[in-house]
Order: C-alpha cells, then sequence, then structure tokens
C-alpha cells in the first residue's frame, strides 16, 4: 500500500488547478468513502482506492464541451502513471475500467466490483451537504442563475442545469440513491438525499 502514498502525492500536484468541485480534497472525500465501502465489500482495496485517486485527474469546467471525455481522458493518462507504478496489467485494466465508467453523464454500468466502488464512493460526495455546496460551487463558476423565478423547482418543466442550477436538483442529484450498488452507500444516500429535500424544502419558504 506505500504505492499509494506516493500514488496521491502525484495526483495533488497534477490537479492542482482543478475547480472546487473536483479538487483534492473532493478526491480526498471520494478516498474515505471508498474505505467505508471496502470494509464490508470484498474487493482489491488496493485497486479501488487507485482508481479514486486517479478518477479526476483530467477535468474540464461542464460547459465545456470536453466534459463528457474527461473519464477516458483521465483513464489513459492514469494508465501510464499505473505503469510507472508497476502495476501489473491486469490491475491496470481493472482500474482503467472503473475510472471510465465512474462518469454519470456516459451513463456506464460498471462491470466489476471496484468499478461499483468507485461510482457510488463519487456520487455520494455529490449528496448531502457537501453535494449543496459543490452544485453552487459549479453553478458560480458557470455564472448561472440560482433558479428558475417562474418554476423554482421543475414542477411544469423540464430541468436544465445548464441555465439554472437548482434544476441539477431534479437532473441528477434526488436520483442518485437509486443508482447505488452497494449496502452501505445506499443507506448513506438515502441519509444525505434527506439533506437535500431538507433543503430544497427550505429554499421554498424563502423565494
Amino acid at each position: 500500500m506505500k504505492n499509494l502514498t506516493k500514488l496521491q502525492n502525484e495526483v495533488k500536484n497534477i490537479i492542482t488547478k482543478n475547480e472546487p468541485a473536483h479538487d483534492f480534497e473532493h478526491i480526498l472525500r471520494v478516498y474515505k468513502n471508498a474505505q467505508k465501502i471496502c470494509k464490508t465489500e470484498k474487493a482489491d482495496k488496493k485497486l479501488v482506492l487507485s482508481a479514486v485517486l486517479l478518477h479526476d485527474i483530467v477535468s474540464f469546467p461542464k460547459s465545456d464541451k470536453r466534459s463528457k471525455t474527461a473519464s477516458t481522458k483521465s483513464a489513459n493518462k492514469a494508465k501510464k502513471i499505473l505503469k510507472r507504478f508497476n502495476f501489473t496489467m491486469n490491475e491496470i485494466k481493472i482500474i482503467i475500467d472503473a475510472i471510465e465508467s465512474h462518469s454519470f453523464s456516459k451513463n456506464k454500468k460498471p462491470k466489476t466490483l471496484e468499478s461499483k466502488i468507485l461510482q457510488d464512493a463519487d456520487r455520494l460526495d455529490a449528496l448531502g451537504a457537501i453535494g449543496i455546496a459543490r452544485t453552487f460551487a459549479v453553478g458560480g463558476g458557470e455564472n448561472r442563475s440560482f433558479y428558475n423565478k417562474n418554476d423554482p423547482f421543475c414542477s411544469s418543466r423540464t430541468p436544465n442545469d445548464q441555465k439554472w442550477t437548482v434544476d441539477h436538483f431534479y437532473k441528477k442529484l434526488l436520483i442518485l440513491q437509486t443508482r447505488m450498488h452497494t449496502r452501505f452507500a445506499k443507506n448513506e444516500a438515502k441519509r444525505r438525499t434527506k439533506i437535500l429535500k431538507k433543503f430544497l424544502s427550505d429554499l421554498k419558504k424563502e423565494i
């Protein structure tokens, strides 16, 4: 597991320019989530945590056309790094498959337990109090309005999170709890989703 410490330092240097929602603190939170999931799942912990560290080494703003390619580009870059760290080809295959599969926008079904854990751990960081903070950080960076003044909570329209930040709750965040794979993530997602719903309820009272 010594390689993980070295790998962590390498990643920290690579992603210094990532925006706040995908910075090194995000990596550490996903890492922590993955460690908790691994306690109750029979996965290769080294491969899971390596995938976590490398899953966002290439990141683009959400409005950038390249954004949907970030997971593939991260996987390609990760492959070169992992070779330098003497991972076997089979280990590299499992790690890069997990990285490629974690993206929500690509809607890929993970093939291995390791990829399921990465996907769960990453999605948990989109929920709860930190998920709210990340959502508004991205919205602010993209200069989006908080909400649609005519229908803030998407009661009679299709959510458009390219224009309004609150729409992201309805387009993605509130459905994540139904997309979890592991027992820990399912339970934790339910808890964190209640925080999102409470926030929206409070917001409704204020606007």
